[in-house]
């Protein structure tokens, strides 16, 4: 049995992906942030919770990485500040957690012998198309310090191949979207702003032109899987998207409509990202994917998307149902 441990495993992309390593009959290990409460987050409920291991600690602690690493074959690295908005209030934060962070992933595994290394990156990295596809070889554009973080770690993990020969490679997600995201994300936003909307029938939203290259969340922990099973040569970078990018406004129309409410969209200061810094479109180019992983996204294009955003809906509203049926003094 393999042994893989995932770095912010308790979160939205890495509590999908120890389910699904754990489904597979892998040993999974789960690191995350320590918390006194030993809080599991989304994995504290999981039917498969008795068969992963948890260690806490703080991935911007060499030690305590280290220490996690030890016996494991498999590493794939999540942990991060992902907030966007936060990362213009405290850049040092994301540099010592996405940068510094991954450095201690890296360097744990250079010394521990760690047979495959998958670091996490973001399309963020990209800043907005410069061409259409965007493939692998576009330009690196930091417009945020969150982009300039992720890039700074997808770097220093290349080095360390180059330099070191570690078997790393860069699996470079799209926007991901689906149940258990948190709600200052886009789509949750909009769902559950829909679901306890107010008397105006409102919802506030920053700008509602930019285009996503929106991926559903079972299609990127198969392209997580395909890579790990894979023979894929080290140093590579993989973008896991559709290919197909729709506008926020778009996505307000199609969540409004499903949820068969009409709704008005408030454009709101604090919501929208400083000119210069907004990524203006986002669409990827996904035949390196294919080619070398043999990973084909099946929630694509219109129909796709819809199919999931059903999805995603039904699972918030579950959520609010459940809240609603608590005793108050359970509500936090």
């Amino acid at each position: 049995m393999k042994k893989i441990l995932i770095t912010g495993g308790t979160g939205f992309i890495g509590s999908h992906l120890a389910e699904f390593f754990a489904k597979k009959k892998y040993k999974v290990t789960v690191f995350d942030r320590y918390n006194p409460n030993y809080n599991l987050g989304w994995l504290s409920e999981s039917e498969y919770k008795k068969k992963i291991k948890f260690i806490f600690g703080d991935v911007r602690d060499y030690d305590s990485v280290f220490n996690a690493l030890k016996k494991q074959d498999i590493v794939l690295h999540l942990a991060a500040l992902i907030g966007i908005p936060y990362s213009y209030i405290s850049p040092l934060a994301y540099i010592k957690t996405n940068f510094e962070g991954t450095y201690n992933v890296l360097e744990s595994s250079k010394h521990l012998k760690i047979k495959k290394i998958f670091i996490t990156s973001t399309s963020e990295v990209y800043g907005s198309a410069q061409y259409i596809p965007m493939d692998e070889k576009h330009p690196l554009v930091p417009q945020s310090p969150y982009s300039a973080s992720k890039i700074a770690a997808d770097n220093l993990a290349l080095s360390y191949f180059y330099s070191f020969n570690l078997p790393v490679n860069i699996i470079r997600p799209f926007n991901t979207f689906g149940p258990r995201q948190s709600e200052r994300a886009i789509i949750p936003t909009i769902i559950n702003q829909i679901i306890n909307k107010n008397k105006k029938k409102e919802i506030d939203l920053g700008n509602i032109n930019p285009t996503r290259d929106f991926n559903f969340i079972d299609d990127i922990c198969v392209g997580f899987y395909k890579a790990v099973i894979s023979k894929l040569k080290p140093g590579s970078i993989l973008n896991l998207c559709t290919g197909y990018d729709i506008s926020i406004k778009s996505v307000v129309e199609i969540i409004s409509k499903s949820m068969d409410s009409k709704v008005k969209i408030k454009i709101t200061k604090v919501r929208r990202r400083p000119d210069k810094s907004e990524v203006q479109r986002l669409c990827g180019s996904n035949k390196k994917a294919k080619k070398l992983i043999n990973w084909k996204p099946v929630y694509i294009r219109e129909k796709g998307f819809k199919n999931a955003i059903s999805k995603t809906i039904n699972w918030y509203k579950k959520k609010k149902n459940q809240r609603t049926n608590l005793k108050k003094d359970y509500i936090v």
